[in-house]
């Protein structure tokens, strides 16, 4: 049913739309756009979704876009104290697949592991991968590090 409505073969009940709204995690009012005040949605500074305090030490993070139904891409801002990381070696890849990662560094120096691989950047160094391989940032150096991140959501399969 989901697929047919997206592909705008049927529309759905109201009944069938709270089910969607439900499964997405979304209120109906979020599915149906009926919140959203206009085309244009900022993010003051205070009202930022941070990183929960029982996060990976010396790891913390915030989440810069809202979260608006069928948004594709997420901002976000990493700041790693020295020796920190924000994922390990053995931790499953936190993205769906097909979604990609680009970072740039905005300060200090970090290690991508990505896929085995390891890549070196400093600050203004970008960088672009597969956020649905395996992957996490290392700060080796003495400084803290900081990054954004944006991570575009991958082409859905049906």
């Amino acid at each position: 049913m989901l697929s047919q409505v997206e592909r705008g073969e049927t529309s759905p009940t109201l009944q069938v739309a709270t089910r969607i709204a439900a499964g997405l995690e979304l209120r109906l009012s979020q599915l149906l756009r009926l919140d959203e005040d206009g085309a244009v949605t900022v993010v003051r500074a205070a009202d930022r979704r941070r990183s929960p305090g029982h996060g990976r030490a010396g790891h913390s993070y915030e989440i810069l876009t809202p979260p608006l139904p069928g948004q594709r891409a997420e901002l976000s801002r990493h700041t790693l104290a020295p020796g920190a990381v924000t994922g390990g070696p053995g931790d499953p890849p936190m993205h769906e697949p097909g979604s990609r990662e680009t970072a740039l560094i905005e300060s200090g120096a970090v290690l991508l592991h990505c896929d085995g691989g390891a890549e070196r950047l400093s600050a203004g160094d970008c960088v672009t991968f597969d956020a649905d391989l395996p992957h996490h940032f290392e700060n080796p150096g003495p400084d803290e590090a900081v990054l954004l991140a944006v991570v575009s959501a991958g082409l859905r399969r049906s």
